[in-house]
């Protein structure tokens, strides 16, 4: 029998009572799937629902076959090692004995001396060259992503599940990510954002609020196919818009109707003229007769309503985010940032930014580009004076602010709106919400505790608190922005960028953002040498 996963008429809550499944049913069979949706929508929680670490609250999954599951944080305790996470720390220990002559006859049998290479080999696709002994809290959290990818193919299960599996890496770890993913002949169900990791996948599972959409083919398909039902979405809104207004004017005209019958009726009785059971009788078809269509027209006017909201619904979950950002006023030739032989980084023995020179000027934007461990993060961190440089001078001329990848500049403990008037004291209530309500914040969203929020929304609310001032900061920095937005927060933020016209310096590995913010400059921090990006 071939693999597969089943889920019927699954359900699942969260503890405040939230539900991100009802009747959710969905089949997956040796195909690559794509699963993606707003933050919030259940895909992780999908995810350990498949794999067993959560049970459903209504429902069933069945699976058939093997599960191989990397989660968006590859822990560890101090004490794990790179063998422990291919699960062959006693196999190994075997092979150490036998080496020394303690092993038994029986244990001399059951060992695996092509283990240790083996294993070797999975870690070097991935680009991990240590020793098996290696503690994984040594590793940095792109390494022991990559170690984990490395060994789940080792296990050689029936469908993979990964959940965001390029969040860490750099532009090689992506790469071997999606030749994975290319090469996948068995089942895979993939949690990403990753533009081009969604390239290489059969089809595309769309969580929302409604449920789950299941659209053939890879990312590209998936947009023309969701800008498709944008439109339909919108022409159904005005259809059923203009539905309820001519209810509305129909039960209008009916009401002033009936006003003047009963005007008249009032009348004819005070003239006395006719009998009163003639009226009487009058009166009461009139009041049945009405009372019906009353009924008939209340009945439209509901069933108008429901498809009016179905379609706003609809809509809005079809409706892009936009995010809003005023003016910043930089000229074009104004001085933002100069860097003078800059020297510095966290170890004084070993600087990870070495007499570095860079000059920024008007509405520049500029990309540090290089693997994991080539000190951009810490670049950023010595321009804003967050880290000291140990050589070197650094100046900055214009107001400025730094997004890093936990939107440091937040505190948890407040809410947005709160968060937004500390960073902005000069800003009253009505400036505070009109700026959080352009990041799509509207009332009570924006008391929400920032501790609680998910990782776009915290970024999206950290955008807030700085671009949606009234005059926004001309240099903006920021680290790994995409690391946390799903697929509609990353091209809402692309458009924002676009808008934005102050000077921008932005750490990322997703080359697909890189491209879209029309950078004039790449810093290779690898090879310290700049290189102007083609336009």
């Amino acid at each position: 029998m071939s693999a597969s996963i089943a889920l019927a008429n699954l359900g699942w809550s969260t503890p405040d009572g939230t539900a991100l499944f009802t009747n959710l049913t969905l089949t997956f069979g040796p195909e690559r799937i794509g699963l993606v949706g707003r933050n919030g929508t259940g895909k992780t929680t999908l995810l350990r629902l498949i794999q067993g670490a959560l049970a459903p609250q209504a429902g069933t999954i069945q699976v058939t076959g093997t599960l191989g599951w990397l989660r968006q944080d590859v822990s560890s305790t101090p004490k794990d090692t790179l063998a422990d996470l291919f699960d062959a720390a006693p196999a190994l220990a075997l092979l150490d004995r036998a080496e020394i002559g303690q092993a038994t006859a029986t244990e001399l049998a059951e060992a695996d001396w092509t283990l240790p290479a083996r294993i070797e080999s999975a870690l070097s696709r991935f680009g991990i060259e240590a020793d098996l002994q290696t503690p994984l809290c040594a590793l940095s959290g792109g390494q022991r992503t990559r170690a984990g990818l490395a060994a789940l193919i080792f296990s050689a299960p029936d469908f993979l599940l990964l959940d965001e599996p390029t969040n860490t890496l750099d532009r090689s770890g992506r790469r071997a990510v999606i030749d994975l993913i290319k090469g996948w002949r068995g089942g895979a169900i993939v949690v990403s954002h990753d533009r081009e990791v969604l390239e290489e996948i059969d089809g595309i599972v769309d969580l929302t609020t409604l449920g789950a959409t299941f659209y053939a083919g890879n990312y590209s398909r998936y947009r023309l196919r969701r800008a498709e039902e944008l439109q339909t979405a919108a022409e159904d809104v005005a259809h059923a818009a203009k539905r309820q207004a001519e209810s509305d004017r129909r039960a209008q005209q009916a009401a002033e109707r009936k006003a003047r019958r009963d005007s008249a009726g009032r009348k004819t009785r005070a003239r006395n003229d006719q009998p009163k059971i003639l009226l009487d009788r009058a009166k009461e078809r009139a009041e049945t007769s009405g009372g019906a269509n009353a009924r008939l027209r209340e009945a439209r006017r509901k069933e108008a309503q429901a498809d009016l909201a179905a379609a706003r619904a609809r809509i809005e979950v079809l409706q892009p985010i936009r995010m809003d950002i005023p003016s910043t006023h930089l000229p074009a030739d104004k001085l933002v940032a100069r860097l003078e032989g800059v020297t510095g980084g966290y170890d004084a023995d070993r600087p990870v930014i070495g007499n570095l020179s860079l000059t920024l000027t008007g509405p520049e934007r500029i990309a540090f580009t290089g693997p994991n461990g080539c000190g951009k993060t810490t670049l950023l961190w010595l321009i804003t004076g967050k880290l000291r440089a140990q050589r070197g001078r650094i100046d900055l001329y214009v107001p400025h602010a730094l997004l890093d990848q936990q939107v440091g500049l937040l505190d948890p403990g407040l809410s947005i709106r709160n968060n937004f008037l500390r960073l902005n004291p000069q800003a009253d209530e009505n400036q505070c919400r009109a700026a959080l309500a352009r990041f799509q914040f509207r009332a009570g969203d924006a008391l929400q505790t920032v501790g609680t929020l998910s990782g776009g929304q915290k970024l999206r609310a950290g955008l807030a608190c700085t671009l949606g001032r009234a005059q926004p900061p001309g240099l903006l920095m920021l680290d790994e922005p995409t690391n946390h937005l799903d697929l509609e927060g990353i091209e809402a933020l692309e458009a924002a960028l676009s808008a934005y016209d102050g000077a921008l310096l932005v750490v990322s590995h997703d080359e697909a953002f890189l491209e879209r913010l029309s950078l004039d400059r790449r810093v290779d921090l690898r090879s310290k040498e700049e290189s102007r990006a083609r336009r």
